[in-house]
Parts: structure tokens; sequence; C-alpha cells
């Protein structure tokens, strides 16, 4: 959801009044178990869209056949659509993917606008493009070390991921958005923008050159910790490619 959310211009709430059908060269491409339709709809809710859009709109979808083969009846049905407009034409949409036309329920319409709330607020935290550099330091006594992993985003604001550990307790990781350290910060909760920002972008394990200035054992601490961040973090969830 957050994927097609945040690749789309608009987000709409729909009712459809009438579609047709593609066949032939109009339906060229579609997926086995699929039908093409040319669909029209009516906006009941612009939930984003700079610019707003009629009061009518159009776009084209491939839907799955029904369980029996048949044509999916979408005439009255109410959908969520993630989408940009088509240049030229007003009232056209593009969908930003096959799987961006959602059936709508009021648990889905409220999940996507606490995302595009999130991502639009001004704590919202940074995309996340990839890691920067990573480096870790030894306590004085055995099992005892701090990690802190830099990551890079899109914008150049700082975001790192501070591993501690101490003989005796549970290891902590943390994650500050700023140039200081905040020791009051915790680790993001799973479903937030923050966890989404990390579990869905973060690499499988620290990339080389994150830690080729490090020694041996540092490096070796640093990509267990890192491994530890990951494990916190949990499987991103993520059910199809990234929208295009």
């Amino acid at each position: 959801m957050a994927d097609l959310a945040f690749a789309g211009q608009i987000a709409v709430i729909v009712t459809v009044h009438d579609t047709v059908h593609l066949k032939d060269a109009d339906a060229a491409g579609v997926a086995p178990g699929f039908a093409r339709f040319y669909i029209e709809g009516d906006v009941n809710a612009l939930i984003a869209g700079q610019g707003g859009v009629p009061a009518s709109v159009s776009w084209i979808a491939d839907v799955p056949m029904t369980s029996a083969n048949r044509l999916p009846k979408l005439k009255k049905a109410k959908l969520i659509l993630l989408a940009r407009p088509v240049p030229g034409k007003p009232g056209m949409l593009q969908l930003v993917s096959k799987t961006a036309q959602l059936t709508w329920t009021p648990d889905l319409e409220q999940r996507l606008r606490t995302i595009l709330t999130q991502a639009n607020g001004p704590s919202a935290p940074p995309v996340v493009t990839g890691i920067g550099h990573a480096f870790h330091v030894a306590g004085s006594i055995p099992g005892e070390g701090e990690t802190q992993i830099f990551l890079k985003t899109a914008d150049n604001r700082p975001v790192s991921l501070n591993i501690q550990r101490h003989p005796g307790e549970d290891p902590r990781w943390t994650v500050s958005l700023g140039e200081i350290v905040d020791d009051a910060a915790a680790a993001p909760q799973k479903d937030t923008l923050l966890w989404y920002r990390l579990a869905c972008s973060l690499p499988a394990q620290l990339p080389a050159d994150a830690v080729a200035d490090q020694a041996p054992d540092d490096a070796t601490a640093a990509q267990a910790d890192y491994k530890l961040v990951l494990d916190g973090l949990g499987a991103c969830g993520r059910t199809d490619g990234p929208a295009s």
C-alpha cells in the first residue's frame, strides 16, 4: 500500500458506472486469468491529488477473472485508485501498477489516509537509499560495545542506527533522525512510516565499503549488530514489486 501511495500523484475513491471489455489488439499483454477493461467511474472522494480531479474519471485496468473463469462484474463497485493523470487527457487516469485498483473498505481507506498523512507531516522520516559508513567500538569489558551505522537518504538528511551491548543485558538498538544521537530514541514500531522506510529499503547486509576502514573484528561486530537491527525490524512484507 505504501509503495502504491508514494508512486501515485492521485489517490481517489470512485464508484464504477460503465465498463468496456477490451479485446484483440487493445488487450495485448494481458496475463492469463485476467481481462482488460476501459472503466468510467464517479468520484466519491479525493484522498490526495494536487489540482483535484473531475467529477467523473476513466482508466484502464487488468482485472482477475472470476473463479468460474467469467468476466468480473464491475458496475457499481466502489474502488480506490492509486494513479497518475494522463497528460493532455483531462479525467483520464493511469494506474501506477496492475495492483493499484483496490476494492474499497473503510479500513483500507483509513490505512491509506494514515500513510499519506504521516508522509506529508513535518516530522516525516526521509527516504532511505542505502548504507553510508559503519563503525564499531569495543567496550572496556568483554561483551560490551557500540556500533553506529549512518544511512544514505534521498534528501541527505541524517539518519543513523545505534546498537549498544552490555554484559548481562539484551542488546538495544535505536534510530536517530538528526546529527546528534538521541539516547531517548527507540526502535520504530511496526507499520509506522519510519519502520517502512527501514524494513523495505535496507540491504540484506552491510556493504563491504561501509566497514572497509574497520579492523576485522570490528567489521564482524558491526555486521552482527546490523543483523540484529534487521531481525528486529522483521520482513518488509511487500506482496508485490515496488510500483514503477
